[in-house]
């Protein structure tokens, strides 16, 4: 028996979640939350604005009805981010009771304007897009039978200590029932507060070095971390690494030294140093293909970005609003490839991704909405038309 999935069903399934943990209400008669929630994935599948969205559905609320409705919905920045995380954990797939690797990044939406509120609300970082200036999003992602779902994510200040930020993030995956064996983080947590944290936490991690200190042709040779970068062969080594106050922390140091080969265009010696600590890698090439796991989630940024309705507005709320919108779409659709698309197989399941891809996802939630509001086929002039594109 062969059973089909519908868009009307899709729809379903991401509104009910949205509306049943964000807690959103009607903006009286004229916009319904689900009428709202139409016109967000409508904007999500166009890569647009609400506003343009709205445009482009002639029998959708006006643009500023729906940009009051949503203002109306959204709280404080601390409860909207519990609520944001209520969803992403309902709509995670069943997860295996043994201990997961749990992977966790620091992502950067470039941002151009001046803050809201308060000057903390931009995060500073690398020339990006042209800009410094950001709006950072720190996520949890898991690993697991293949598959990256969020479990967590939390908004970063300027200023603000990652080690608080990891702690938020960790505390919120016990939530969803995640208990991390192994943590692989991104080389923006390499910092003393970070490393102290965690080995008083007692968990394992496993993060990229930063090369910091006098470089290969100094007088003196190499200093600080570029050391294991100037190293002829793979091996193991430790490393004190000492922060403001005078407080410090020792990690185990992991080389991997081996051919580019041409990758990327580059020829000769390449060299990979890792921090880790709680744990004993076998050998140095294991622990760069482990990893290589963590490379998925630029992957998960991808598909977020794929999916998260574009905004000018300087309110960080309606930002991670929508940040968050995008990530419950991924996260439903890696449900339903999981739940409702497999193929039963032996010894698991066999996932089928060219059944549904993210962007077929998309289009069938921007289906539902040209089915209730529309598509507007015309735009209004104040001049006639000329006689080269008829009436």
């Amino acid at each position: 028996m062969q059973y089909t999935l519908t868009s009307a069903s899709v729809h379903r399934l991401a509104t009910d979640l949205l509306l049943t943990h964000l807690a959103l209400v009607d903006y009286g008669r004229c916009c319904p939350a689900r009428t709202l929630l139409t016109v967000v994935f409508a904007a999500c599948a166009r890569l647009t604005s609400m506003f343009a969205a709205a445009v482009g559905l002639r029998r959708a609320p006006s643009a500023e009805t729906l940009r009051k409705a949503l203002l109306a919905n959204l709280p404080e920045l601390p409860l909207l981010e519990r609520r944001c995380n209520r969803v992403l954990h309902a709509s995670l797939p069943r997860l295996q009771r043994r201990r997961q690797r749990l992977a966790l990044d620091l992502t950067l939406l470039p941002y151009h304007g001046q803050p809201y509120q308060d000057a903390d609300e931009l995060y500073r970082g690398q020339v990006k897009s042209g800009t410094t200036h950001f709006h950072a999003y720190a996520t949890a992602y898991l690993i697991q039978r293949g598959q990256r779902v969020t479990v967590a994510l939390s908004y970063v200040r300027q200023g603000e200590d990652l080690a608080e930020v990891l702690r938020r993030l960790l505390r919120t995956a016990r939530q969803a029932s995640v208990c991390p064996r192994l943590l692989l983080l991104d080389r923006g947590f390499y910092a003393v507060s970070v490393l102290r944290y965690l080995q008083a936490a007692r968990q394992p991690f496993l993060m990229p070095v930063p090369l910091r200190g006098r470089t290969a042709d100094h007088p003196k040779g190499p200093g600080g971390t570029r050391v294991f970068a100037s190293w002829k062969h793979s091996g193991f080594s430790q490393y004190r690494l000492t922060g403001p106050a005078g407080r410090s922390a020792t990690v185990g140091i992991c080389v991997h030294c081996r051919n580019r080969r041409g990758r990327r265009g580059k020829h000769g010696r390449e060299r990979l140093v890792y921090a880790y600590w709680g744990w004993r890698p076998p050998a140095p090439g294991p622990v760069s293909a482990l990893y290589r796991q963590r490379f998925g989630i630029e992957t998960s940024y991808r598909q977020m970005n794929q999916a998260r309705a574009r905004t000018c507005t300087r309110n960080p709320a309606v930002r991670l609003f929508l940040v968050a919108v995008a990530l419950v779409l991924r996260n439903v659709w890696v449900w339903l490839h999981w739940e409702v698309l497999s193929a039963k197989r032996r010894g698991g399941r066999l996932l089928r991704l060219e059944v549904l891809s993210l962007k077929a996802l998309l289009q069938m939630l921007l289906q539902v909405a040209s089915e209730c509001f529309g598509f507007t086929e015309q735009a209004p002039t104040e001049r006639p038309i000329p006689e080269r594109l008829g009436t």
